[in-house]
């Protein structure tokens, strides 16, 4: 039995011994037992030897072994045994009663627990007083019967800090919104603080372009006298290449460009 719960516990357990009585015979012999006995009969209340009377090979342990697990007992438990550990059919924090422990704050997670929790927590300092003044007590006689009493404030502290512990377990689900909560707040500001210098950035932008618009028509409107002065001083040939220079438009992407260069 030992070696059987050694095994379960493994981190990677071997088949169940019993995997080999999974048989085609013993399959077709649990069959014919759970037809005889009727559906809702308990087969292991039941002598298969005897309802099995005219069948052979039947085994000498109970055939219901075979049968596959109850999924509505499992349902009704809330639980299940998978290789010596207990799983949970839906997912939650087991509370320290049913883990076995004394449990000394209410089980009602909508009951306030700061209460019975102040007074665990004076409970274990007046408790932890106690054991120091135990020590310094002269030790028990052999012949003693009597438990040490720092042996009875030392379990009386592990209740307690169990207790504190299974309670600051169950916030873990608080915190952990909490914390879900805390960090989309943070997102938010962050993507608030983007938009904002990216939106300080585009008027920024807007406003050196609006310059930028303005010092070219400044130039466009002195780039006419400029060239007339010249129409009046150059020979013929230069007249002429004013006189396109006077018709061509300047575009505005030009001036931006020329406005770069001389910046």
């Amino acid at each position: 039995m030992d070696d059987e719960e050694t095994e379960l516990r493994n981190p990677f357990p071997s088949p169940p011994s019993h995997y080999t009585r999974y048989t085609n015979l013993n399959l077709k012999l649990l069959k014919v037992l759970r037809e005889r006995a009727g559906e809702d009969a308990d087969l292991y209340a039941l002598n298969q030897y005897e309802v099995l009377s005219d069948q052979t090979d039947v085994p000498d342990w109970p055939l219901a072994q075979l049968e596959k697990p109850r999924v509505d007992w499992i349902l009704e438990e809330g639980h299940y045994t998978v290789f010596g550990d207990t799983w949970f059919i839906k997912e939650k924090i087991p509370s320290l009663a049913e883990l076995g422990g004394q449990q000394l704050y209410p089980a009602d997670p909508n009951v306030d627990r700061r209460p019975a929790l102040i007074s665990i927590l004076r409970s274990l300092l007046v408790t932890y007083s106690k054991l120091l003044n135990s020590l310094l007590l002269p030790p028990p006689t052999a012949s003693a019967q009597i438990e040490p009493e720092w042996k009875r404030h030392l379990e009386w502290i592990n209740i307690l800090s169990q207790n504190i512990m299974a309670a600051a377990n169950d916030l873990r689900p608080v915190q952990a919104r909490g914390n879900l909560e805390l960090m989309m707040r943070r997102q938010v500001e962050l993507r608030r603080e983007e938009t904002k210098a990216i939106h300080l950035k585009c008027d920024t932008l807007e406003a050196q372009l609006a310059g930028l618009r303005l010092a070219s028509q400044g130039v466009a409107s002195q780039t006419g006298p400029l060239v007339a002065g010249v129409v009046d001083e150059q020979p013929g040939h230069l007249v002429k290449e004013a006189l396109l220079l006077q018709s061509s438009e300047l575009s505005t992407v030009d001036m931006l460009s020329w406005a770069e260069e001389i910046a």
